[in-house]
């Protein structure tokens, strides 16, 4: 389970990898099929070659673009290059203007370690191996799923981020009773513990943090941070889940209970520029219209 802080400190810090935030699969393919030698000489051949944006960088942009007054955000860049074939990227950082201060290369070996150091809130990853470690260290994080094609867009400077329930927001005490014994058993077990808050989950610290970044961003009339929570779950399991946010003090945007129903097509409804799940099954719908992050947690991902 994880930990709980104490308390939510400016500014809200995010790490992402180089692959989160840029495409780098080609040169990925090539360190993959001719090693780390090939893979150096050709990140330092084509080091002014700027690189196209990755799944996770309309994320990182808009989170950035909350920093208009005081620092609110800061994103953090861990990667697994080394400092010799670092200068690509930051090239394209300077070139897309985005203001990243902090940046570590471990030539190969998992950034992971350096989470806990920087006080990270959520770190993005294309390697799993990394984020099951940063989980296990007590950060929310997640494996960027890379979409078979391109993700639609809202046209809207609004961040929007989504969210799974069980194994993510919440733990996954619900979930193994459902995968164990059925939905009626999950069903009359919910509806029995209305009253009784679900444990946190890898993301409930982050959805905190969320959540106090936007009463300090929110105007009058402006919102320029937007929260849902997307799943599986029917209405009428609805009133646990409720009284469990209110119970952390945390209020959400949108709750869409789907009763079963594929998640895609009402993710890119919602315009999420990210979307959290713990099933493989989810996340494939979901990155069809929309950036997905693939959390390695609970039951359903011990096998």
């Amino acid at each position: 389970m994880p930990t709980e802080k104490n308390s939510f400190s400016l500014p809200l810090t995010i790490a992402i990898s180089s692959r989160a935030l840029f495409d780098l699969d080609k040169s990925n393919q090539l360190f993959e099929q001719k090693g780390v030698d090939a893979y150096a000489d050709y990140q330092i051949n084509h080091e002014e070659d700027l690189l196209k944006p990755g799944v996770a960088f309309n994320l990182v942009k808009k989170l950035l673009a909350l920093n208009q007054e005081k620092n609110l955000v800061e994103v953090i860049l861990l990667s697994r290059n080394s400092p010799d074939t670092s200068l690509r990227v930051r090239n394209s950082t300077q070139y897309h203007k985005l203001k990243i201060e902090r940046a570590i290369f471990t030539n190969g070996e998992s950034p992971y370690r350096y989470i806990s150091a920087f006080g990270i809130d959520l770190f993005l990853s294309a390697n799993i191996d990394d984020v099951k470690h940063a989980l296990q260290e007590q950060c929310a994080a997640a494996t960027i799923y890379t979409p078979a094609t391109e993700n639609s867009k809202l046209n809207t400077q609004q961040l929007r981020i989504a969210f799974d329930g069980d194994a993510v927001l919440f733990s996954d005490e619900s979930e193994s009773i459902y995968k164990q014994q059925g939905l009626t058993a999950f069903v009359d077990n919910e509806q029995a513990s209305a009253d009784q808050p679900l444990s946190p989950g890898p993301f409930k610290n982050f959805m905190s943090a969320l959540h106090q970044l936007q009463q300090i961003v929110r105007s009058n009339q402006s919102y320029p941070i937007r929260t849902a929570l997307v799943t599986a779950r029917s209405f009428t399991t609805h009133e646990r889940v409720v009284r469990t946010l209110r119970s952390w003090g945390v209020r959400i945007d949108e709750a869409l209970f789907l009763g079963g129903l594929e998640k895609g097509k009402f993710l890119q409804a919602f315009g999420a520029d990210i979307y959290f799940d713990d099933q493989h099954i989810h996340c494939q719908s979901a990155a069809q219209h929309v950036a997905t992050g693939h959390v390695p947690h609970g039951v359903c991902n011990e096998n």
